[in-house]
């Protein structure tokens, strides 16, 4: 914050030193007023966190991430829902909007930074064998976090879900809601029949690429594979990468979702606010309330007709135990009363990849941090919303290919590449090794001889997992982090898959293409590989053991399916199988992990949860809440609540503390800070305008 008002003061004193006859005055008022009206009215200002809760609403969704924030907009169209979206971490901040930082996010305060539990397969080379997993704790939850890469998944996918008796899941029914949320701003997919136009969540191409790019998408259509759109008619292919990103920045779920309706009478947000368990009347099994804790207080909030948990594979399977929900013998251990015996944590899946192939190239076309002057690349992105720092996390390329273990006759690709104009020693040991939790002494070895020079890396995927990971309780205390086991390469194949994919990453770099930089392998073996043969598959499977990255996409622990599954814990309409009023809404139901990035299909899921739920209690005569049942109770537009409710929760959010308050008022005084930062941008457009007036006259 210093450092933003020092930029900004240095900024203002320079302009009024020039702006100080007579007309440059009036378009700089005229911009003052502008910005003064500019929070009220701007549909990205930032919501406010809400200071007087009410002691009950109609929906409560715990989560505020990919899935929550779509749930909260959805359900707050019916305006006489009232709805409240609890989210356990604070709002984005300035550097969560640069796509190119999404790395400097990772282990930051708004990340969980889980870790997976040690490990003899997998993540060997990794501090003490375990994995870092990013989960976002920040209002729009890991979608602050991720790439932004926009994959929709196969629409195989889909049709599978439905196969394993979740209709209304085949891929017709959910292209409507990819649909539905979608603005793509990609000009070449404008009338295609896959995408969407005007949706809340901007999709586009970064605006700026390296040469790299064009390269291995090349060297796609010279190993046979199209350019295509790989979210069309067709997955296997190249392409260059779409992303969530809007006019150069980020476009979060929040930025998306959540900012358009801050000023919906019925929607309320809570942020800083952490959930410690659903409330679940054991008599009934109806779901009637959320406990949290913000700022060290203690609130339990009623829900009317339905809490949503969108908490995310990991938060959601604990919070559920927690709760009450879960196995039995787990929950019996750590002393929770089993209401209903669920496999709750179970059915775990992610995108694992391995990382470290590193093409060294003579021509200085990748992105090196020390190259670039941080000041014109600052300005750039600011001023022109170009340049490097709009990079989707550094992925400029994707690809889908089939591996010999994957069936061809059908357009159902086995792995995914993630292709990169830099590699793990393009920062020089900065970020990257510490992100991926790397060993020092393998960075050192391997990486730290070819520190900052241009280089490019493929990471290939393994988009079908056929290991299954699970989530425990590490205790009954709510605040302890989970027990994380990813279980990767717990079954073989998987390993032989993502080595084949390898090799085929390899071919892909010795394209014709890739000569005219100079590409080549740098050939330097890990240390724990080299009783291998360098490149052999026995040497590729060492390689994927070692440098085992996670693709952030963990999925699956609160399983869709019909009742006579017994994995299931939620049913096709996403109901938690023997509790009244609880859904789950969010990765944790996919039956099997979708083929691409998970970002997409979770709003996916979201879209269409929410519409289920309008359909229940808005066409089902059996999910009318009749008067009687909550007295004191307005059914219309009123702001009137249940009287029975008040007595039993007590609304705890009144009699806040001096310090309190100056925390509030500082919170706001640094959004406003924010925001004159980015109105500086306009003020600089109106003074250019009445310069070129001054000089005509």
């Amino acid at each position: 914050m210093v450092l933003n008002l020092l930029f900004i003061t240095t900024v203002i004193k320079s302009t009024f030193g020039v702006v100080t006859t007579g007309l440059w005055l009036i378009p700089l008022l005229l911009a003052a007023i502008t910005y003064y009206r500019y929070d009220a009215v701007d549909p990205e200002s930032r919501p406010l966190d809400q200071l007087n809760l009410w002691p009950e609403y109609d929906f409560i969704v715990v989560g505020s991430g990919s899935a929550g924030a779509v749930v909260a907009n959805r359900l707050s169209e019916v305006r006489k829902w009232k709805v409240l979206l609890i989210e356990a971490g604070p709002d984005e901040n300035e550097i969560s909007d640069v796509p190119s930082l999404a790395a400097y996010l990772q282990l930051s305060k708004l990340d969980w930074a889980y870790k997976t539990e040690p490990s003899t397969k997998a993540c060997l080379g990794m501090q003490n064998n375990r994995c870092n997993w990013p989960r976002g704790r920040v209002l729009g939850g890991s979608s602050v976090l991720n790439y932004m890469l926009y994959v929709r998944g196969n629409r195989h996918d889909y049709d599978h879900w439905a196969a394993l008796g979740n209709p209304g899941w085949d891929y017709e029914n959910v292209l409507h809601y990819f649909k539905k949320s979608e603005d793509n701003r990609n000009p070449y997919l404008s009338n295609s029949p896959y995408h969407g136009r005007g949706g809340l969540l901007t999709v586009q191409e970064s605006p700026w690429h390296t040469p790299l790019v064009a390269a291995f998408v090349e060297a796609g259509t010279q190993l046979g594979y199209d350019n295509r759109d790989i979210n069309g008619a067709k997955q296997a292919g190249f392409m260059i990468a779409q992303g969530t990103i809007r006019r150069g920045s980020r476009c979060s779920t929040a930025k998306a979702f959540l900012r358009p309706i801050r000023q919906r009478p019925n929607f309320h947000l809570s942020m800083n606010s952490h959930v410690t368990r659903v409330i679940i009347e054991p008599g009934t099994m109806r779901a009637q309330a959320v406990e949290f804790v913000k700022h060290g207080k203690v609130y339990r909030i009623a829900a009317r007709r339905e809490v949503i948990l969108s908490a995310g594979a990991i938060n959601t399977p604990q919070l559920m135990m927690l709760s009450g929900l879960g196995p039995s013998k787990h929950l019996e251990k750590h002393g929770i009363r089993v209401l209903q015996d669920l496999p709750v944590g179970e059915n775990m899946q992610d995108h694992v990849g391995m990382g470290g192939l590193t093409f060294l190239v003579d021509k200085p076309v990748a992105i090196v941090q020390d190259r670039f002057n941080p000041t014109a690349v600052t300005f750039q992105y600011v001023l022109r919303e170009r340049g490097p720092m709009t990079t989707l996390g550094g992925v400029e390329g994707l690809a889908f290919v089939h591996t010999p273990y994957s069936n061809r006759s059908i357009d159902w690709p086995d792995i995914q590449f993630h292709m990169a104009p830099a590699s793990i020693n393009s920062d020089n040991g900065a970020r990257v090794k510490k992100v991926m939790g790397l060993k020092e002494s393998v960075y050192q070895e391997v990486y730290h001889p070819i520190a900052n020079k241009d280089s490019w890396t493929i990471m290939p995927l393994l988009l079908r997992p056929r290991s299954r990971g699970t989530v425990r309780l590490r205790s009954a205390n709510p605040f302890h982090y989970p027990l994380i086991n990813a279980n990767y390469f717990d079954d073989p194949l998987d390993a032989k898959t993502l080595v084949e994919g390898a090799k085929i990453a390899l071919r892909v770099a010795e394209a014709e293409v890739f000569k005219q930089f100079g590409s080549r392998l740098w050939r330097k073996p890990l240390p724990n590989c080299k009783q291998h043969k360098f490149l052999s598959d026995a040497y590729l499977e060492c390689q994927v053991r070692t440098i085992s990255m996670t693709i952030y996409h963990p999925c699956g622990t609160a399983k869709m399916g019909p009742s006579w599954d017994p994995e299931a814990v939620v049913d096709p309409r996403l109901r938690v199988y023997g509790v009244r009023g609880l859904r789950v809404i969010d990765a944790s139901i996919m039956p099997t992990i979708s083929s691409g990035n998970t970002n997409a299909p979770v709003i996916m899921i979201a879209e269409k949860g929410a519409d289920l739920i309008k359909e229940d209690w808005l066409h089902n005569p059996e999910y009318k809440v009749k008067r009687q049942d909550s007295p004191g109770y307005s059914d219309s537009d009123g702001d009137s609540m249940s009287a029975a409710s008040s007595n039993i929760y007590k609304h705890l959010t009144l009699n806040r503390s001096p310090l309190e308050f100056l925390t509030l008022y500082l919170s706001s005084y640094n959004r406003l800070i924010l925001q004159i930062t980015l109105s500086l941008r306009i003020i600089g457009s109106i003074i250019i305008v009445a310069g070129s007036v001054e000089l005509v006259r």
